[in-house]
């Protein structure tokens, strides 16, 4: 690949920067309303089965915005449908405000469902911009920019906490972040260009290949890391604050610092990515990070020391920080079609991060939520011993 002109990097640079902001959003507006899951719980006067119903909507409107998100961005191209994603993230903030503050549940779930539908479309066009910049810059970006997302989480968690401790309303707590997140998606979508990944059928254009992992053995093994660190990532995201309140006996503060903990991990991870990728390669990361995922939900499974198991959620953070995006990278160099490659393991990675954790609540209603966790223990491992798909031209027999 020849060099990029001056220009081209101002703009990659701009386009990157865009990117991050995004990913930094989505994460604010997650913590805005995760590290206050108890309170919501409490205000709703639901049980846990019934909150993972309720969380469940996010799910339903995640599902029909990543099932369909890549044939919108085959479309129209990335930008409308980050721009359509953002906005109803963004209105489903609102609508859960109102939810909370007038106490009804059937509102509370709408603004979940249209929360996850505005990522589910979302994400999928962002990880496809974001390789489409790691391609042009020849850089590890896809790791950084999940860094924004995570550092949102924990900005959002911190913010969250201290709000907690204030006893300020839940719901000015939403309607302020959404205030705050509006302008500077605004402000981000100026440097998103037209056009990208849009191939409509027509005299000169060819449609996008679309791609099988039933088809590609290395592309099935990376969809299956994906989905161990993504269901662990979403785990943690939906149930950490209730898991230490409910199952390690702690306080509704303690257990959204240990949320902001986890989320300051997997910040952690994703920006020293680039340092360890460059010193030890994809396979090593992927390998050690599952191995410290599998360490730190295994001690919060198993360990009766409510404080073990509130450092093991450290652990957990930083051992699942960059499993997501280094998949997302390796879908994208390591066969034909990026475009494709990236939106089909995207897909997998976001309906195990949204769709996942509603099921575990169900499951945790019967078993416990720690019982539940098995699950994902047993995935993280799977992604352990699956770590060299990511090496790119692997051939598998």
């Amino acid at each position: 690949m020849s060099p990029i002109t001056a220009p081209q990097s101002l703009a990659a640079s701009k386009r990157r920067q865009a990117l991050f902001l995004f990913f930094l959003i989505t994460g604010l507006a997650l913590a805005s309303w995760v590290t206050r899951t108890p309170a919501i719980r409490d205000q709703l006067g639901v049980s846990i089965a019934q909150m993972g119903l309720i969380l469940f909507s996010i799910s339903v409107g995640a599902m029909s915005g990543i099932l369909s998100s890549g044939h919108w961005v085959r479309r129209f191209g990335t930008r409308p449908v980050i721009t359509t994603g953002m906005f109803l993230l963004l209105g489903g903030l609102v609508v859960l405000a109102v939810g909370i503050a007038l106490a009804l549940t059937m509102l509370v779930t709408l603004g979940l469902g249209l929360f996850g539908l505005g990522v589910g479309l979302g994400e999928i066009a962002l990880n496809i911009e974001g390789a489409e910049v790691e391609r042009l810059t020849q850089r590890p970006t896809l790791s950084m920019l999940h860094a924004g997302f995570s550092f949102g989480t924990f900005v959002g968690g911190l913010l969250g906490i201290w709000l907690a401790s204030l006893a300020f309303p839940v719901a000015w707590h939403v309607g302020l972040t959404v205030l705050c997140c509006f302008p500077v998606t605004l402000y981000a979508l100026r440097a998103i260009p037209a056009g990208f990944a849009q191939h409509l059928q027509g005299e000169h254009k060819k449609p996008v290949a679309k791609v099988s992992m039933w088809q590609d053995k290395q592309l099935l093994f990376i969809g299956l890391i994906v989905l161990g660190m993504a269901l662990a990532e979403g785990a943690a995201t939906d149930w950490i604050p209730i898991l230490m309140v409910d199952e390690h006996g702690f306080d509704a503060a303690l257990g959204s610092m240990l949320y902001t903990g986890f989320a300051g991990m997997m910040a952690l991870g994703r920006f020293s990515g680039h340092y360890f990728l460059t010193r030890f390669g994809r396979v090593r990361v992927v390998r050690a990070s599952a191995l410290l995922g599998v360490i730190g939900i295994g001690l919060v499974i198993f360990a009766s020391n409510p404080w073990l198991a509130a450092g093991a959620v450290l652990f957990w953070g930083l051992g699942t920080s960059l499993g997501f995006p280094l998949s997302i990278s390796a879908a994208s160099d390591t066969g034909p079609h990026p475009e494709a490659r990236v939106s089909a393991v995207a897909t997998a990675g976001y309906v195990a991060f949204l769709a996942g954790p509603p099921l575990l609540g169900f499951v945790g209603e019967h078993a416990s939520l720690r019982h539940a966790l098995l699950i994902v223990l047993v995935l993280v491992g799977t992604a352990f011993f699956l770590a060299r798909a990511v090496e790119p031209k692997v051939r598998f027999k």
